[in-house]
């Protein structure tokens, strides 16, 4: 049996059903088993399995008070993926459809992307299967207490340092610091993604989608093409989509959609900063802000998905897996150059080799997404120094880091024969190999 069939029996065997996890440590499989069988010292000391499977999984019940002053109780996760590079570093996410499965994915793809930034990162994710939506601002702040409370003994600024994500802002990392601080006594920094008065960092909000545009622009760059009067198209309507679609006005693009779960947003003009600062403004006060902004600015609001509309790029900064086939068949045949992922996973298997099997340049989101934990990085050598540093400084930054991902890739892609730049390959492989050096040196 090859070591790519061993590899995913024994993981399909010891996690079954687990099929965000499962898929991810597929894709990875398929670039680095090739380069773990040419590498004697990487099988002697077992490193791909070692690299695909979290050190621990913290399971936790989160018991908490409603308004109507009764017991609720929900479950509470932390996967601590790797260390062997720096602290557990990742972000937490608060989502009723929440599981293991996801989070022991993004903590998978966390270590490559951490890997890939070149800072002493390790990796890990978490989370809780909690409705925010459902609840009211009192009943989120108990419960993000109560979420920390069961974290406190697990985590610090050189243990694992959680990060916000999809319905944990720095708000909510506002209460979860507080309690921690509380439970601790010590300003340690043991969160990122912080308010400001708290330790938090300039720029970080906003640096995942920054990012990666500035990760586009290298690609561009790479071809001899700029961002200048390209149109673009973006799924979701959160952080990552709303900060992509700033900085593409911002380098004098033009940005057709941004979408939610019941539909998209399309601007053939182009979204301009007011469409942006409408949805900062508006966003957590209204059901339906698309629909909402369909009314108050240029645009129309309508049932479906960006990737009918003809694009140069395409950006997906929605969830995982919400490119299926058929939409990748969609964006092959609408997108001129390039789909770049801001979110994580957010293309399915067939989706892939749809996507691969065609001209456009292709990036994933190990790579193309890694501003916010950079950020975070940035946050965390703040904290450390007692300091807090000029959003210039930090974006400045920002951009060298991306362009030094980019530069990985693209070395990594060059060194393994490719005429053209495969981004997936290069950022698996470039990831990985950071990351099994450090294993072999650690022995076992």
């Amino acid at each position: 049996m090859s070591l790519f069939n061993e590899t995913l029996n024994w993981i399909e065997a010891s996690s079954p059903h687990e099929n965000e996890y499962l898929q991810a440590a597929e894709e990875i499989c398929e670039y680095i088993v090739p380069i773990v069988n040419s590498n004697e010292a990487y099988k002697a000391n077992n490193v791909l399995q070692r690299i695909l499977v979290p050190q621990r999984v913290i399971q936790f019940a989160v018991e908490w008070e409603d308004d109507k002053h009764q017991c609720q109780v929900n479950t509470g996760w932390r996967v601590q993926h790797s260390n062997v590079l720096g602290p557990h570093k990742g972000g937490t996410r608060f989502h009723p459809q929440l599981n293991l499965s996801i989070l022991k994915f993004l903590a998978l793809e966390q270590s490559f992307k951490n890997s890939l930034t070149g800072l002493s990162l390790g990796a890990g994710k978490g989370g809780a299967d909690f409705d925010p939506t459902l609840r009211s601002e009192n009943e989120i702040r108990r419960f993000s207490k109560a979420y920390a409370k069961g974290l406190y003994s697990h985590i610090g600024p050189t243990t694992d340092v959680p990060a916000g994500d999809i319905n944990v802002s720095a708000k909510e990392l506002g209460y979860m610091f507080a309690e921690q601080l509380r439970a601790t006594g010590s300003f340690a920094g043991d969160f990122s993604g912080k308010p400001l008065s708290l330790g938090g960092s300039k720029l970080r909000v906003e640096a995942t989608g920054y990012g990666l545009l500035y990760f586009v622009a290298n690609m561009l760059e790479q071809i001899d093409e700029s961002m200048e009067d390209k149109t673009v198209t973006i799924s979701g309507a959160g952080n990552v989509a709303i900060h992509a679609a700033e900085k593409a006005i911002a380098m004098n693009a033009k940005v057709l959609t941004l979408s939610n779960s019941r539909g998209v947003f399309i601007c053939d003009q182009g979204l301009t900063q007011a469409h942006i600062n409408w949805l900062k403004d508006n966003k957590g006060k209204v059901e339906n802000a698309l629909q909402e902004l369909a009314k108050e600015h240029d645009g129309e609001y309508q049932k479906g998905a960006p990737w009918t509309m003809k694009a140069d790029i395409a950006l997906p900064c929605a969830t995982q897996n919400e490119i299926d086939e058929i939409d990748a068949q969609q964006i092959v045949k609408n997108t001129r150059i390039a789909l770049v992922e801001g979110a994580n996973m957010p293309c399915t298997k067939p989706a892939i080799d749809k996507l691969t099997a065609s001209s456009l340049l292709y990036a994933p989101g190990k790579a193309a997404n890694a501003g916010g934990v950079i950020l975070s990085a940035f946050e965390m050598q703040q904290n450390s120094a007692m300091r807090y540093d000029s959003e210039e400084t930090l974006d400045e930054r920002l951009q060298q880091r991306m362009h030094e991902i980019h530069k990985a890739c693209v070395t990594e892609s060059n060194h393994l024969g490719n005429a053209d730049i495969d981004y997936v390959q290069g950022a698996n492989v470039a990831g990985f190999r950071k990351l099994a050096d450090a294993l072999v040196a650690s022995g076992f």
